[in-house]
């Protein structure tokens, strides 16, 4: 395990993203970057197969020192990356993990107000989820927390 390490993670980093968005440019690259340099980072491709799949992302999120939630058009439709936000938040606050965002082609403006595609998905959970008031605004004030952290916005970088 590289220096970020402590005896009580199983994991330096973990990767939040949408894979159908991100999963095979920025991401990858990311996750690769962060392997060659031997920082330890989980993405879903290191889940276990035949394991229960959101029981064992939650366990790779407590387990990890640093969470990177990389938000990006499609995200907030995925209630997988929602659920798994929630709970990076709530490891924030209750462990003191660290989170850093990364805004990949959206504003950081449109995640903390569910403006553009982000409320076009909330309209849509609404519509068609099944899924409790309580939830939506678990996610929302997760969207919300999230992008008030420093982070990095692509928009940014030419």
């Amino acid at each position: 395990m590289s220096s970020l390490s402590s005896s009580s993670s199983s994991y330096d980093v973990f990767l939040n993203f949408r894979r159908e968005d991100t999963g095979d440019n920025f991401t990858s690259h990311l996750h690769h970057a962060l392997r060659r340099n031997k920082i330890n980072s989980f993405t879903y491709d290191d889940l276990n197969k035949g394991h229960e799949i959101m029981a064992s992302l939650f366990e790779a999120i407590e387990g990890s020192r640093i969470s990177i939630i990389i938000f990006s058009k499609n995200y907030a439709s995925s209630e997988s990356c929602l659920d798994e936000l929630a709970k990076i938040i709530e490891c924030k606050k209750l462990k003191g993990q660290i989170v850093i965002p990364i805004f990949y082609h959206v504003r950081p403006s449109d995640v903390r107000c569910q403006t553009g595609s982000f409320e076009d998905a909330f309209i849509n959970h609404k519509q068609h989820s099944k899924r409790a008031k309580e939830k939506l605004e678990r996610w929302r004030g997760a969207l919300m927390e999230a992008s008030d952290l420093c982070g990095w916005d692509s928009s940014m970088i030419r």
